[in-house]
Order: structure tokens, then sequence, then C-alpha cells
């Protein structure tokens, strides 16, 4: 009998700790996300900080951004959800949105000294666009996009777009520009090539940034310890830390 008590008691210890760790999806998207920056980026250090306040660990698998979406959306997986997400009314029919956890500056990036200038979106029309694929970017924008009033070309990376950019093969190309900054740091493809590129003075959009949770009562439960958690922390505070160190 008191062998199969202390079995019980290891088993229970073993789910007690399993329970109190979460695994999310995220990709390579520095300054916000990345396995090569320290605790994993901006966006990962404030989910990371929000769960320790509520007792959780918090374990991120960097994958190719739709692998990560849709691992996160498996039903067999064990992610509870994926990270940083823009909000859309089409993604939230498919997952459980968190508070807000933070923002970032998205526009337009120009080739140096071939300024387009625009009042409305739908003024972009006959331009050459450039977008990262799968890829939420403004409700008005995506909208233009898939009625077909603004054409797009698709890439797997903000530095490809930068790099078409730079060479002349797009006119502007959609990215967050604390991204653009980092990437003209620290990305050796684009090394000493940030004169050639202009951000946008006018914005799309400051977008708030959320984990997207699996829709389902698990997925809702881990919403709102998370929820809870960011109300314990300063996340303007670490965003700020981790983006001026970029």
């Amino acid at each position: 009998m008191r062998i199969v008590l202390f079995v019980l008691t290891l088993m229970i210890s073993h789910i007690s700790v399993a329970e109190k760790v979460v695994h999310l999806t995220s990709l390579d998207w520095p300054p916000y996300a990345s396995k090569s920056l320290p605790q994993q980026g901006a966006s990962v250090a404030v989910a990371s900080a929000a769960f320790k306040a509520m007792g959780y660990k918090l374990v991120v698998e960097f994958l190719p951004w739709s692998r990560a979406v849709n691992e996160a959306k498996s039903p067999t997986s064990q992610y509870m959800g994926y990270f940083p997400e823009y909000y859309s009314q089409e993604v939230a029919k498919e997952f459980t949105y968190s508070q807000p956890m933070g923002s970032g500056p998205l526009g337009f990036v120009e080739q140096a000294g071939k300024a387009i200038t625009w009042n409305a979106l739908s003024d972009l029309k006959g331009k050459r666009i450039g977008v990262v694929q799968d890829y939420v970017n403004t409700t008005e924008f995506d909208s233009l996009v898939a009625s077909g009033g603004l054409k797009v070309s698709a890439v797997v990376s903000d530095s490809k777009n930068l790099r078409k950019i730079i060479n002349n093969r797009l006119d502007v190309a959609v990215i967050d520009k604390n991204v653009m900054t980092y990437l003209f740091k620290h990305d050796k493809s684009l090394k000493g090539e940030e004169s050639k590129a202009h951000f946008q003075e006018k914005l799309l959009e400051d977008k708030e940034l959320f984990i997207c949770f699996k829709k389902n009562k698990m997925g809702q439960q881990m919403a709102d310890i998370y929820n809870q958690g960011l109300t314990k922390i300063d996340v303007n505070g670490i965003m700020k830390k981790f983006l001026n160190a970029n």
C-alpha cells in the first residue's frame, strides 16, 4: 500500500508540474520574437513574465509563420496558441484572443528618394506592393487585397521585401518599423543598405499585439490566466526595454 501511495504521489506531482507549463508557437520576428535574442525577444519576454506571475512557465517553439499558426490550431498538438499576432476578425473565428501585449508601428517602406504619396489606400492601385505571406496587416488593407482593389506580391520574410525595395522591385512593402530597424542593423544580407530605404511617416496603424489561444475550453482558461498575469506586470516597460536594446 505504501508503494502504491508513493507511486500515486509521484504521478500527481508529475501531472501538477506538467500543468504548470504552457507551450506556444512563434516565429523568428525580431525584435519581438526570436530564439537568438535575450529572453527570446520583447513579446516573448512579456508573455513569459505574465505567465510567471501566475505560476506558469512558458515554452516557445519557433517555426515558420504558417506552420506556427497551423500547429497552434491543431486539436492534437501540445500548443495552446501562437503569437505575436495582430487582431483580425477572420483569425478571431478560429482562435481566442488575449488582451493586448504591447504594440508596433505598421506602415510602408519605400525606396529612398522615390517617395510614394497616398491619401487613401486605393491611391496605391497599380503600385508594386510587397507583403509577407499569411501575415495579418490592417482590416482595410487586407480587404482591398481580397477584393482585388490592390495587387500584392507575397514573400516569406520581411528581409526579402526589404531587399526587393532596395533593388527597385517593389514600390512599397508593409512592415513594422521596429522590425525594419532591427533587420538593417543585424541582417547580414542588408548590412550597410539602410540609407537605400525609407519608412513612411504616415502609419497604416499602431498595431496591438496579442496571443491567439486555441478556441476551446482549455484555450479560454489559459487566456484568462494569461490576461490576469498581464495586469501584474509592466507590459510597456518590458517592451521598451527590449525594443530600445535592439
